[in-house]
């Protein structure tokens, strides 16, 4: 029995000895601790200042991912509580911002907190176009040219990617550029010869050249017409025709249906669709183009101006010309533009002169003026507040189509005679006329922008570093539909 219990009791004694003991766990050598009273943050649409709430015994850094988010400078974070201000968000969808908070001793240790922002309940804008067909990229610049009036005026300059006062055909010159730096916002340029006579000129291959390259970039094209006359096959203006009689009844004869100035003019008209239909940026889309057909029509220089038209003869040409474009030929890269000239003070008729043979609201895309008021800052201050005016009446976007004082010295004329009458006003473009080249020839003084050497120079950078100023650079994607709008 002795031996029993005894053989027993060194049995357990082997088997205890044979149980491995519990583990012991191990003395954490990461002692870190980061955390925060929220994680997520909700803020406003507005501007909002906001804090995160930290808990963390060791150093670190914040790094903010999005750049709507900034560090608030009025107040002073501390390791405790960081401040922020979170910018106010234009967008009518919400967004989210990402703060980390880094151990300054160990990059790869971190952990971030979530800012989550409101979308903007601004209500949808919405415009009308004249074409309900229009290219995708045309609608979304129609809707660009409203909306970036908000931001300030884009300047434009006629023809000036093609020449300047002292050099032609230069692939990626500009006098603008030569003076600040950067190219106009707008290019502006004339269809006539690709559609009249003119149209085997080889100027017309460097035509199509630059509008390409300024779309390449963004850039919005602005496109006149001084088209020979389609009767006589002269010139726009009446002082050049020998018969101005004949001349003078180009209007009522494109009106007439089997007369040789329709299908004259119609042919006009097919030469602007084949060109528009074939113009095309380096992803394959139709280039969008603001038309201004028969501008300045106020006056009596062309062959469709009030020397040679009535009110409703014009309102017809203007329709006809759109209908056959839009309807017949099927091109959907155009906007309508309207361009009265608008170089005086009309004393109290100002939004009359602008309404001049207005064609109907349907049949308008942008409400321009060309405005050559040289000096007179009382006029085109004026002019500017009534084309703003009937642009909000309107729901219609509007800029000054062609502008500037030939052969102008003045060394503050931007910041005096540009700057200083747009002031805030809701205007989208500004496009000054031409500076022709003129080689050698100094004593031809036909320009109306500035160039190398011209004695603005310095006062132009300075406009161009004024905020509502915009050039091409500081343009958004005026060819994306923006959001929050709605086109008709």
């Amino acid at each position: 029995m002795h031996t029993l219990l005894a053989l027993l009791a060194f049995s357990g004694a082997l088997v205890s000895s044979c149980v491995k003991p519990a583990p012991v766990e191990p003395v954490p050598t990461d002692t870190r601790h980061l955390s925060f009273a929220k994680d997520q943050i909700d803020v406003d649409y507005a501007e909002t200042a906001f804090s995160v709430q930290v808990d963390a015994n060791f150093a670190y850094r914040v790094d903010i991912q999005d750049d709507w988010v900034v560090s608030d400078p009025n107040r002073t974070s501390t390791a405790a509580t960081q401040y922020f201000i979170a910018r106010k968000n234009e967008a009518a969808s919400p967004r989210t911002a990402t703060l980390r908070f880094v151990d300054q001793a160990d990059r790869y240790y971190a952990k971030e907190v979530k800012v989550t922002q409101a979308a903007n309940p601004v209500e949808k804008v919405t415009l009308t176009i004249v074409d309900k067909n229009a290219t995708p990229e045309t609608k979304a610049l129609f809707a660009n040219l409203w909306a970036v009036a908000e931001k300030g005026w884009m300047f434009g300059h006629h023809d000036d990617l093609w020449y300047g006062r002292y050099w032609y055909n230069e692939a990626g010159n500009s006098d603008t550029k030569a003076v600040c730096g950067d190219y106009p916002a707008v290019f502006s340029v004339d269809f006539a010869e690709l559609m009249d006579n003119r149209h085997g000129d080889s100027s017309n291959a460097i035509r199509r050249r630059v509008i390409l390259e300024a779309r390449e970039r963004g850039e919005v094209i602005l496109a006149c017409m001084h088209l020979n006359n389609p009767k006589t096959g002269v010139s726009a203006w009446l002082q050049y025709e020998n018969d101005q009689e004949a001349a003078k009844k180009a209007v009522t004869e494109i009106l007439t249906d089997g007369s040789a100035a329709r299908k004259t003019f119609l042919e006009y008209l097919d030469r602007l669709a084949d060109f528009a239909l074939n113009l095309k940026d380096a992803r394959g889309n139709l280039v969008p183009v603001i038309l201004r057909p028969f501008h300045e029509h106020t006056q009596g220089w062309s062959w469709w101006g009030t020397s040679c038209a009535n009110d409703s003869q014009f309102v017809a040409l203007w329709q006809f010309t759109v209908r056959y474009l839009r309807d017949t030929k099927g091109v959907h890269s155009f906007l309508y533009a309207i361009s009265p000239q608008m170089d005086e003070d009309y004393q109290g008729n100002t939004k009359g002169r602008l309404l001049f043979r207005w064609p109907g609201d349907e049949w308008v895309d942008f409400i321009g003026m060309d405005c050559y008021h040289g000096t007179n800052n009382k006029a085109f201050e004026s002019n500017l507040k009534a084309l703003e005016a009937l642009s909000q009446e309107k729901r219609k976007p509007c800029g000054v189509t062609e502008d500037g004082k030939e052969s102008f010295t003045e060394t503050n004329f931007w910041s005096q005679f540009l700057v200083g009458p747009l002031g805030a006003k809701r205007i989208s473009l500004v496009t000054m006329w031409r500076n022709k080249y003129v080689g050698n020839n100094e004593s031809d003084k036909h320009y109306y922008s500035v160039y190398p050497g011209h004695p603005s120079e310095d006062d132009f950078r300075k406009m161009y570093a004024d905020p509502r100023s915009l050039f091409s650079r500081d343009l958004p994607d005026m060819y994306t539909l923006p959001e929050g709008y709605e086109i008709k």
